[in-house]
């Protein structure tokens, strides 16, 4: 994308979640690259990093904080970079156009319908945050409204006047969050519109999105990460391989097809029953998931001398753990396919597989969220220890 193209954003340097946005996109992908090159390349060829066509507007999973300004104003958006100050916000250059005009019909209708947002150092007050999902393909939406109460005045009448001004949602819930904590959702949970939940299309499979599920926020970079994955398993068909971190079974039915079978393991519970759903939604036989720790369960596989081919791993921001490591390495597969959100904790992660007599073969990163200094990679790893092993 030309420089001339580029567009501006009034908050950059107060918000702080897009810490390259000043870049051209193309000097944003060398720095990327150059960033990944100084990680991996020690372990293996990296790759030409995967851009966006379009890198603006690719969330999917857009998320506001609602506060009151010093002037009494009802105000929306995020926190300033290492503070509790909001940065209020009308439209942000990587979130999804539509939810964002969604959340500003929401700051105007506290001010309406007289309902007072939630106050941190006091615990009064009612709202808290909104989320907001999307479909890319569907065009489904979830909106989640987070309020620290279950009651909630003239709720009706509010949910009426959002879906008057916003008829294209799809589903409305309520959250409770009534605990002085930074998770932004709760336990408690009603549907008080629509279905619950959002569906969408990734890599020609049907998932089923919650509000706690988690899913991919670029839809377009998904599909090309995870065909990348796939493709760098060179899978036979005759496979079982296990998706670790299987959250709603994204990877592990979309590469169903390819094996004999799928096992996934996932601590969330929401998201395990929507793995389930999401196997039988898309006529998926082979696919099976639970609720357990991946480590133990792979403990568990060595125990009953049990085995798999190849190990999709797609750990949080944070790598895996050196107890699901040693469990994965004790089961021994052939090669384990790692997603990584964090290059950081992933050579972390390969350094340590390589002193287990894995070899990394090949990294390609992809640009998951431009604008930002993030990057997901892919990086496949097989095993060159002892063959009777």
């Amino acid at each position: 994308m030309d420089t001339k193209e580029r567009l501006s954003c009034p908050v950059i340097k107060r918000c702080g979640g897009c810490q390259l946005q000043q870049h051209s996109y193309e000097k944003q992908l060398q720095e990327k690259q150059n960033y990944v090159n100084s990680l991996l390349s020690k372990f293996c060829h990296v790759e030409n990093i995967i851009g966006m066509e379009d890198p603006y507007y690719y969330r999917n999973k857009v998320h506001a904080v609602f506060d009151t300004d010093k002037k009494g104003n009802i105000i929306s958006g995020v926190y300033e970079a290492g503070t509790h100050n909001v940065v209020n916000i009308d439209k942000c250059l990587i979130e999804n156009q539509k939810a964002d005009e969604i959340i500003v019909t929401i700051r105007g209708m506290l001010k309406l319908f007289k309902i007072r947002t939630f106050d941190e150092d006091t615990g009064m007050g009612l709202f808290r945050h909104v989320l907001i999902r999307t479909g890319y393909k569907s065009g489904e939406i979830m909106v989640v409204l987070v309020v620290a109460s279950h009651i909630f005045p003239s709720r009706n009448n509010f949910i009426k006047a959002l879906l008057k001004a916003h008829p294209e949602i799809t589903t409305i819930v309520m959250n409770v969050n009534n605990k002085k904590t930074s998770m932004v959702l709760g336990e408690r949970e009603q549907v008080l519109y629509g279905k619950g939940y959002i569906e969408d299309t990734l890599c020609g499979m049907v998932f089923r999105i919650s509000p706690k599920s988690f899913y991919q926020i670029n839809p377009v970079q998904t599909e090309i990460l995870y065909g990348k994955a796939i493709e760098l398993a060179s899978l036979k068909g005759n496979e079982t391989i296990i998706d670790a971190y299987s959250g709603i079974g994204t990877i592990g039915l979309i590469a169903s097809k390819h094996v004999k079978k799928v096992i996934g393991a996932e601590l969330n519970r929401d998201a395990v029953k929507d793995a389930i759903i999401n196997a039988k939604r898309n006529k998926v036989k082979n696919a099976y998931f639970y609720n357990c720790d991946a480590g133990e369960f792979m403990n568990q596989m060595v125990g009953e001398k049990q085995t798999a081919g190849t190990v999709f791993i797609d750990p949080p921001r944070s790598g895996s753990t050196e107890q699901f490591l040693n469990s994965m390495c004790a089961m021994g597969p052939k090669q384990i396919v790692y997603i990584s959100c964090n290059p950081e904790t992933l050579e972390r992660d390969l350094s340590y597989l390589v002193k287990r007599e894995y070899k990394a073969i090949k990294a390609i990163p992809v640009d998951m969220f431009p604008g930002t200094e993030h990057v997901e990679c892919v990086v496949l790893m097989t095993y060159c220890g002892r063959k009777d092993k």
